[in-house]
């Protein structure tokens, strides 16, 4: 578990942001857990693996196939807007001061016990950091640029429904419902993961950044002095993919049985608030389908229909979310494809 007490002042900067250097750095992480990626990443995977094999390009960021355990902030450092671009991000790396580099190996390295890997960043501190830098672009324009643009749109409607979220019902409410593997019981924010760590912020700012290439996997960076950032699986994975989602035997999901496999899909993803189009992209299918899903559902009073602003927003009604705890937990198919 990774424990994080929140004070008021933090908590009522709860801000939300995309970084484009955070995805491609989970994005290595996730080649790094998975010999063999599962949907939808199978084709990422396999792409990158070819590229890291054969580009030399590439061989800098083979860095975080080595590190052990946390490291460093600096090499994925937090970012300075709501949505940086990576060329921004990048020379934020580069203009990384020598000072704030020791100041975190002091942190993460007791004893001086520097790893092998990080020593160049101290004693030849700037053409390491642009090795790195330049590694990084060149992982990015082989794997993710072509890709970007429907990961940002996704991403972008994940922001839009966490904003909102967080504007009508406040920080709990939408820290209550991040992920289902983050737990928030005020005032301590939980990341169930398999190993055990404490922090406290105090008077900072809490970061929250969704990622396509998360994969359920969750992080949390405290280096910075004024900004505590958490990472979370955001929606919309399914851009990822070349082939459909792998098909659920019809006769272990109940829910799939009553109302068919696509309704059972589109209730199980308005469990947040969506738009036809986040809704499409997290799961994999065509907008005109998921409208005509969503127009059934509407009808028989499961799912409800909000404009906010120029978007309409689609959502559980009482009946649909008591068919999902009836019907929707016993099968695969209540995994997010995201």
């Amino acid at each position: 578990m990774i424990r994080i007490e929140i004070d008021e002042p933090t908590l009522a900067r709860t801000r939300i942001a995309i970084s484009p250097l955070a995805e491609l750095i989970c994005g290595l992480y996730l080649l790094r857990r998975n010999p063999e990626a599962p949907w939808p990443y199978t084709s990422w995977a396999a792409r990158a693996r070819e590229v890291l094999r054969t580009d030399p390009a590439t061989a800098p960021v083979s860095l975080w196939f080595r590190l052990e355990g946390s490291y460093p902030d600096f090499l994925n450092p937090v970012p300075e807007s709501p949505v940086p671009t990576l060329a921004e991000q990048l020379d934020q790396i580069r203009a990384t001061p020598a000072d704030l580099i020791e100041e975190q190996f002091a942190r993460h390295y007791p004893a001086d016990r520097v790893p092998d890997e990080l020593v160049p960043y101290r004693h030849d501190r700037q053409a390491a950091l642009n090795r790195l830098a330049d590694g990084l672009a060149a992982f990015w324009d082989a794997t993710v640029a072509p890709h970007w643009p429907a990961m940002r749109a996704a991403l972008d409607e994940e922001v839009l429904l966490r904003a909102r979220a967080l504007a009508a019902d406040g920080p709990d409410a939408l820290l209550s419902h991040l992920h289902d593997r983050i737990r928030w019981e005020r005032p301590v924010l939980t990341l169930v993961k398999p190993l055990s760590q404490s922090y406290e912020a105090i008077d900072k700012r809490l970061l929250l950044v969704p990622l396509i290439f998360s994969r359920g996997a969750l992080s949390c960076s405290t280096d910075h002095p004024d900004v505590i950032m958490v990472t979370y699986q955001s929606r919309g994975a399914a851009v990822l993919a070349e082939t459909p989602a792998p098909p659920v035997a019809a006769e272990s999901d109940r829910l799939a049985v009553l109302v068919g496999r696509g309704r059972a899909a589109v209730l199980r993803g308005l469990t947040v608030p969506s738009t036809t189009t986040a809704l499409a992209v997290a799961l994999g299918l065509a907008p005109s389908t998921v409208s005509e899903h969503l127009a059934g559902l509407q009808a028989a009073g499961v799912v409800h229909r909000r404009r906010a602003g120029r978007r309409v927003l689609y959502g559980l009604e009482p009946a649909g979310v008591a068919l999902l705890n009836l019907l929707g937990g016993d099968s695969a198919a209540a995994e997010s494809v995201s």
